[in-house]
Order: C-alpha cells, then structure tokens, then sequence
C-alpha cells in the first residue's frame, strides 16, 4: 500500500471518530461510524489473501447492520420524542436497539463473533487499530447516552462478555485470537460500570487502550504469531520478553500492575450498588483470564534460564516499531497502581 493512501486511510478513520465524538445530531454520528468503516476495509484486505478478504468481508457485514440498527435506533427516537439529540435518547425501545448495536460495533457478547476472526485474519498493526481505535467511536456514544441505557441488558452483557472471554481464550493458541478474546473480557468490564459510574468508564477505557497498545507492540516488536513464537523470543529479546510478560500480566489484572486499578474500583462500585451477583461473577471470571495470561507469560519466559538454543540470534527480520509511543504506554501499563487511592 502507498504511503499516499495509507496517510488517506489514515486520516479518515481519525476524522470519523472525531465526527462521531463531538456530534450531537444522531446522522452525524452515524455518518462518523461510516466513515471509520470504510477507512479500516482496505487495511484489513490489504495482504491480498483469502483469510484477509474474508475477514473484510465479515467486518463490513457486521459493522454495517450496527450502523443500521443504530439508524433505525434514533428514528425510532425521534419519531416518537420529535428530536435527534444524542443525549435525549428516552425512547425504551430506541435505548435497547442502540445498546444491541453498540454492543455489535464493539465485540460485546453474545455479538462477539466477528471479532477473533477478523483480528486473526488481519495483520497485527491492523488489528492494533482495530482493538483500540476503533473501539473510541461507539465508546463515546455509549458514554453520552449511559444515562439511559438499559442497566440490566448491560450488565448480563457484561457478565457474558468476561465469562466468554476468559473461557473461549484458554484454548487459544493464536496471539491475535488471544488478545481479541481479551479484548472481549476488558469491554465487559466496561459494559458493567457504563450505568452506575460513567468516570470509571472513562479510567477503564484509557486503561485498556494502553495495555493493549504496549502488548501490540511488543508484538510486532517479538514478531510473536502464536505461543511457539513467544516462547522462542527470549533468544533475540529477553528484555523485550520481560516486558512483555509484565504487560500480559498487567492485563489480566494482577496487582500491583495497572490492570488491577480498574477492576478493583469496579467491583467496590458493583458492591456499594448492591449488584454483588454481578461483581462475583466478573470477579471468578476474571481468574479465567489471567489463567491463561499466565500460560502466555509463562510460555514466554520458560527458555529464559535454561537456555539451550545453539545459535547466538534466530534469522529473522527485525520490524520497525514506535519506540516513542511504547515508552510512553508501557509505563502507564505497568505502574499507575499507587495513584489509585487519588482517584478514589
């Protein structure tokens, strides 16, 4: 792909989470949500092969029926209120339409399906953007709209979402499958505090988007596509390995790491609302994920001490990374856990 239209793509998938975040007219959101999809089409079927043409595809059917429904959503609002305000969404049956269809746009299960194949059929950058930038769009209007939303269709949701996402990755051999059922798990977490708590939303979303950012790159930076991979790259990286194995276990939520911060203020929110069903569950379910955040870490960093390789560095290409933007995620995903009594 040319750098002409790779800076055209580019662009236009920040313009259209731009429009969508700071609109207030429902076709102006919808038209943001469009615009993101089309950009993100032909950095996913760039490779020319099957899998990527396939997993387009899926994407594109997926994300324009969320578009729909969200189109039909705030008809059915405005033809029933008389207005087309984002925050003005008091329509029952407009509300239940648009949490289906943001649950879609985002991987919330049980609309999960699309969204390990299509990160598996994707490059690794690809699927970088796709578990994190694209996720800020549809997060926004779940953000301006938490208000009215239906607590309990988000809270079973949420439930789902971190019971699936834990048990459907223990079997993952895949890194990519891996992080998109992880990313299943996070937004589950976020869909059980949307209601009660908006503010912690907010924390857990800029949380997860840096965790995922730093494991990404040390991805692309291990050139790690499954579990063989990551167990071998302690021969070439094992400062690299470390990290990586930090950020793993910062994402399943182990203190003192970052990713324990978000899951200990939602579950003493649940608490303090009485939703205590609700935090159990995500509390047991969050042990499944960090099972095999644990198998990965482990896998990893097993070849650390006996290393047996007979060759000083593996052939392999070194891919060119963001070294800028890795040392300003990494340590926020490792080390913002003492600032959590200020933000209580």
């Amino acid at each position: 792909m040319s750098p002409t239209t790779t800076t055209i793509l580019i662009s236009s998938l920040a313009t259209g989470t731009i429009i969508t975040a700071s609109s207030h007219h429902w076709l102006m959101a919808w038209g943001g949500l469009e615009m993101n999809t089309l950009a993100i089409i032909p950095m996913i079927s760039k490779q020319h092969h099957p899998r990527a043409t396939e997993a387009a595809t899926k994407y594109f059917l997926t994300q324009a029926a969320a578009s729909a429904t969200i189109l039909f959503s705030s008809t059915t609002n405005a033809w029933q209120t008389g207005t087309w305000d984002i925050i003005n969404m008091t329509s029952p049956t407009a509300n239940m339409l648009l949490t289906m269809a943001l649950a879609m746009k985002l991987g919330l299960a049980p609309m999960h399906f699309w969204l390990p194949e299509v990160l598996q059929g994707s490059t690794i950058k690809t699927a970088l953007i796709i578990t994190t930038w694209q996720k800020l769009a549809p997060m926004t209007l779940i953000f301006m709209t938490s208000n009215t939303l239906p607590t309990t269709a988000l809270l079973t949701m949420a439930m789902i979402s971190t019971l699936l996402g834990g048990w459907a990755g223990l079997n993952q051999t895949q890194t990519r499958k891996i992080m998109a059922y992880s990313s299943i798990a996070h937004l589950g977490w976020m869909a059980a505090i949307t209601t009660i708590m908006p503010n912690l939303l907010m924390l857990n979303l800029l949380l997860y988007l840096s965790m995922t950012t730093s494991m990404f790159y040390m991805l692309i930076l291990l050139n790690s596509k499954n579990i063989k991979d990551m167990a071998t790259s302690p021969t070439t990286s094992p400062t690299a390995t470390t990290l990586a194995m930090l950020t793993l276990l910062s994402l399943g939520g182990l203190p003192p790491l970052t990713g324990f911060m978000p899951k200990w203020l939602i579950i003493e929110e649940l608490t303090t609302q009485n939703f205590t069903t609700t935090a159990t569950i995500l509390a047991l379910s969050a042990l499944l994920s960090l099972f095999f955040y644990l198998r990965l870490s482990y896998s990893s960093t097993i070849t650390l001490a006996p290393n047996t390789t007979t060759t000083k560095h593996k052939w392999r290409f070194k891919p060119t990374i963001n070294t800028a933007l890795l040392t300003t995620t990494l340590p926020t995903s490792l080390l913002m856990l003492p600032i959590t009594p200020m933000i209580c």
